[in-house]
C-alpha cells in the first residue's frame, strides 16, 4: 500500500517540475540573447520509470510479471531542437545583417496546452493519493472493529 503513496508522490513531483519548466518557457518567449549565446530554446523534461530495490527483487517481479515500478523520476531536461522563429525586425539590436531576428521556438498556445495537461495529471495524482489514504483508513477501522 505504501508503494502507492510513493508512486503518487513521484507523479506529483514530476508534474510540479513539468509546470515549472513550462513556466520558464513562457517567461522566455521573447528572449533573444542567453548566456550560452543566441535565443532561448524551449526546454522539455524527460521522465523515466523509477526502479527501486535490489536486482533480485526486480528479477523476481519480472519473473512473476509484477510491476517493480515505484513511480517516475527525471532523467534530464533537454532543449527542443525544432527550428527557431525568424522575423524581420531590422531595428532590433540582435537582428542579423539582413535585419532578421531569431526568436525562441516557444509557442505560448502549445505551452498553455501542456500546462493544462500537467495540471490535470497533478489533480489525478492527488485523487489517487486521497483514494489510497481513504482505503487505508477504512482498513484500519475494519481492523479495530
Amino acid at each position: 500500500m505504501f508503494s502507492t503513496f510513493d508512486i503518487s508522490a513521484s507523479g506529483l513531483t514530476a508534474q510540479r517540475l513539468r509546470t515549472d519548466i513550462i513556466s520558464g518557457n513562457i517567461a522566455n518567449v521573447n528572449t533573444t540573447r542567453t548566456e550560452e549565446g543566441g535565443p532561448y530554446r524551449r526546454k522539455l523534461p524527460v521522465f523515466e520509470e523509477k526502479q527501486s530495490g535490489s536486482f533480485s527483487r526486480i528479477l523476481n517481479s519480472k519473473v512473476k510479471q509484477q510491476s517493480s515500478s515505484r513511480g517516475v523520476q527525471l532523467r534530464g531536461i533537454v532543449e527542443d531542437q525544432s527550428p527557431l522563429r525568424i522575423v524581420y525586425r531590422p531595428e532590433h539590436p540582435d537582428a542579423n545583417d539582413d535585419g532578421y531576428l531569431s526568436l525562441p521556438n516557444v509557442e505560448v498556445t502549445s505551452e498553455m496546452v501542456d500546462m493544462i495537461e500537467a495540471s490535470r495529471a497533478y489533480e489525478a495524482n492527488i485523487t489517487a493519493l486521497n483514494t489510497t489514504k481513504n482505503m487505508a483508513m477504512q482498513a484500519i477501522r475494519i481492523g479495530q472493529a
